[in-house]
């Protein structure tokens, strides 16, 4: 075989070699996090993350909060619709795995991610244009983030709403110290430090939802809301497709006969009276609330009584700025390290925390938590 013939033989082979590489890199390329998709008149934003429950990381954040602010001044697009693949969750909560890694080794994203999550949480409550989050499935705190500011929320019979940061040493954040304390009574604290979950038509009933919507018929609600070119015509679609749809309205909701209690136990000037008030009462329902509570962090819990508290005569805005202080502390402190440890990583569901009880969480603790962070305070 002549030298020429064998320097092409080679090439061909490198090349097929090369290309087969190629190939497979590229069927073996993740699917996009979220796919952002113009469908009649709406943008379409639909988180893709099913492996791990559509959870919220820095990336997606960067692609959503763009394409919501260039929908919004668009002249063509007469809604949005946040949506979710996998059939399980719509968003289980942010990237916490990531930001606890981040946050050991002082890494900026422990502080890019909170504030670039609560920018985007701040458009979503503001924007012009009619946001329908179709919260089939798990809703947790980040996914309560991207949907429950929004104008339209629409829960199924899969959805399991909760915000249960007090068990891993956070607060519930995204917002939570806005839209928390303006559910009806002391549901929404008693959610906030319970982080009890809300199932089906529940989360309708409780406020969190406006809507509810059989999952059967999620589909073609969507194909129905891309068509609609008012907010008036939104509302109506889904007034309908609420209308048709009864799995669940033959129950009560589930915390109906504890409403007065929660009321009466909850008005308390602290989370120690609070404790006291649940032990005092003595009944299952709150002796177990008690249980709870008892298992959460003492610093989390105290801070998330204030939040909500300050929370109720504040804007979103405001509440933001707010709870991006209390992230920060939360990154400078010890029980958040903890939480995750016990919960998400060694999974031995039994926190230490620090201070471990809620005597030894004094108010300058508490306070020091909103204190501003100067420059590095979250603008709005």
């Amino acid at each position: 075989m002549s030298l020429t013939v064998l320097t092409h033989a080679c090439r061909l082979r490198s090349l097929c070699r090369l290309q087969r590489i190629q190939s497979h890199m590229m069927s073996s390329q993740p699917e996009p996090e979220v796919l952002l998709q113009r469908v009649g008149r709406a943008g379409v934003i639909t988180m893709n993350r099913p492996k791990v429950l559509n959870a919220l990381n820095l990336s997606m954040i960067r692609q959503i909060y763009p394409q919501l602010k260039e929908w919004e001044a668009d002249s063509d697009t007469d809604l949005v619709i946040i949506k979710a693949v996998g059939g399980k969750a719509f968003c289980a909560g942010g990237d916490i795995r990531a930001v606890t890694e981040a946050g050991k080794v002082g890494d900026p994203l422990s502080e890019d991610f909170f504030r670039e999550e609560y920018i985007l949480n701040h458009a979503i409550g503001t924007c012009k244009k009619p946001y329908v989050a179709l919260i089939d499935g798990i809703t947790m705190g980040g996914g309560v983030g991207l949907s429950v500011h929004g104008r339209f929320r629409v829960a199924t019979e899969k959805t399991l709403f909760a915000m249960p940061e007090t068990g891993i040493g956070l607060f519930p954040d995204v917002g939570g110290g806005h839209f928390l304390p303006r559910l009806q009574g002391k549901l929404g604290l008693f959610l906030a430090l319970t982080g009890f979950r809300l199932k089906g038509r529940d989360v309708h009933r409780a406020g969190v939802a406006t809507h509810f919507v059989d999952s059967s018929k999620m589909a073609d609600l969507e194909q129905e809301l891309v068509k609609c070119p008012s907010v008036d015509d939104v509302s109506k679609v889904l007034d309908s497709y609420q209308n048709q749809s009864s799995l669940g309205s033959d129950k009560p909701f589930t915390l109906e006969k504890h409403l007065a209690d929660i009321d009466r136990l909850f008005s308390a000037d602290s989370v120690e009276q609070i404790m006291d008030n649940l032990r005092a009462e003595g009944s299952e329902f709150t002796t177990k609330q008690a249980e709870t509570l008892s298992r959460m962090s003492p610093t989390s819990l105290k801070m998330t009584f204030k939040q909500l508290q300050l929370g109720g005569a504040l804007s979103l805005k405001d509440v933001l700025i707010m709870e991006y202080r209390l992230s920060q502390a939360c990154m400078r402190g010890h029980d958040f390290y903890e939480g995750v440890r016990a919960v998400l990583v060694d999974k031995d569901q039994s926190p230490r925390w620090s201070p471990s009880s809620l005597e030894q969480v004094s108010e300058q603790d508490v306070d020091s938590c909103f204190s501003s962070l100067g420059p590095k305070d979250l603008v709005l």
